[in-house]
């Protein structure tokens, strides 16, 4: 393999003296669809179901891919009918040159319908770069994993990380995951293999849809040592803030909350606000209890984005002036000159933006 990368290294050197790298990139993928001067590159290599609506995609990666850590997050952009579209999942690294995507199909996601439903072994995606806070240092006796839905991906990384670096030897590791149905479990039989070659490792499985089964203070009394505990939670905001609660006591504890984006994520508020964006020079009328990126959107603006769930920061400008809501956690912000996530924000008054 390392002769190979030296040959295209060589390759690419030679053929950007001659063509910029855009027309080095068509000339290159003629030879191989992975070859590119620049461009972070995967090609799906295997397709599987793994629960109701979910896949796991098995990715090649060309050299130019950042693997990241163990529980952050790619950005991932797909070509959907000739326009390119991009969202954000947790990858796990399976080995040095492939990873692994998990996708859960969401009502009126473009993206993740076209993963689940029509995305085929042989089709190409491009990789960013990694980002998120959930990552691997614990320094604590024991981990607790609480994981709700498609939360379950990041914690599905982790836990193969630690069980490839031996972690799993050390440190007492509890999951909790939450679920509608058992058609909705992925990976269960995954992680049963690894509490079978591992005592320090458990999993407790809970089905929503079962009297008692949501995450409640009866599962907060499992634990008798919180105070020596590092607590990672994620899943759906509501899922999160309940953890935040309930655990409070635990010696660390990191959380991502992700609303379950339908393109067009939207508050209680009525009526509608003027936005005046100030690189842009234009003013426009928006709904007040919709997200400002996909009001923006609507209108034919295309503000840079990557998640769309308040995590990667891609769609942050300064806020000069006016009051927004944020739709994940319900807060309010009137203060001027503040940094400001589109994605997770509505407008409450009229605003001014540095868009």
């Amino acid at each position: 393999m390392p002769a190979v990368e030296n040959r295209v290294s060589l390759f690419n050197s030679l053929i950007k003296t001659v063509l910029n790298p855009q027309d080095a990139d068509f000339w290159l993928q003629k030879i191989n669809p992975l070859w590119s001067v620049n461009q972070p590159l995967a090609k799906i290599t295997k397709k599987q179901v793994v629960a109701k609506d979910t896949v796991s995609l098995v990715l090649r990666c060309n050299r130019h891919v950042l693997r990241g850590r163990a529980g952050q997050h790619h950005p991932v952009t797909v070509e959907i009918a000739g326009r390119a579209y991009q969202r954000s999942y947790s990858l796990m690294q399976l080995d040095a040159d492939h990873l692994c995507l998990t996708v859960k199909k969401v009502n009126q996601g473009k993206v993740s319908s076209w993963l689940v439903e029509h995305s085929k072994v042989g089709d190409m995606l491009q990789l960013g770069q990694p980002y998120g806070e959930m990552q691997q240092f614990i320094q604590t006796p024991n981990l607790i994993l609480l994981a709700a839905g498609s939360g379950i991906t990041p914690m599905l990384s982790l836990l193969e990380a630690m069980s490839q670096s031996k972690q799993l030897n050390s440190i007492a590791v509890r999951l909790l995951y939450w679920v509608k149905t058992t058609e909705d479990a992925a990976y269960a039989e995954y992680f049963q293999k690894i509490a079978a070659k591992n005592a320090s490792f458990s999993v407790q499985i809970f089905y929503t849809q079962q009297q008692g089964a949501r995450l409640n203070r009866s599962h907060v009394a499992k634990f008798e040592a919180l105070a020596e505990s590092t607590v990672y939670a994620c899943g759906p905001s509501g899922f999160v803030t309940s953890t935040e609660t309930l655990f409070a006591q635990a010696a660390v504890m990191q959380t991502e909350a992700f609303s379950l984006h339908t393109d067009h994520a939207v508050g209680t508020e009525t009526g509608f606000a003027q936005i005046t964006l100030t690189k842009s020079k234009q003013t426009l009328s928006i709904p007040k209890g919709q997200s400002i990126l996909s009001s923006l959107e609507q209108q034919g603006i295309q503000p840079m984005h990557g998640c769309r769930m308040g995590i990667c920061n891609k769609c942050v400008c300064n806020k000069a002036q006016g009051s927004t809501k944020n739709l994940v956690n319900g807060t309010s912000n009137s203060e001027a000159a503040q940094l400001l996530k589109i994605c997770v924000n509505s407008a409450q008054s009229d605003l001014v933006l540095d868009l």
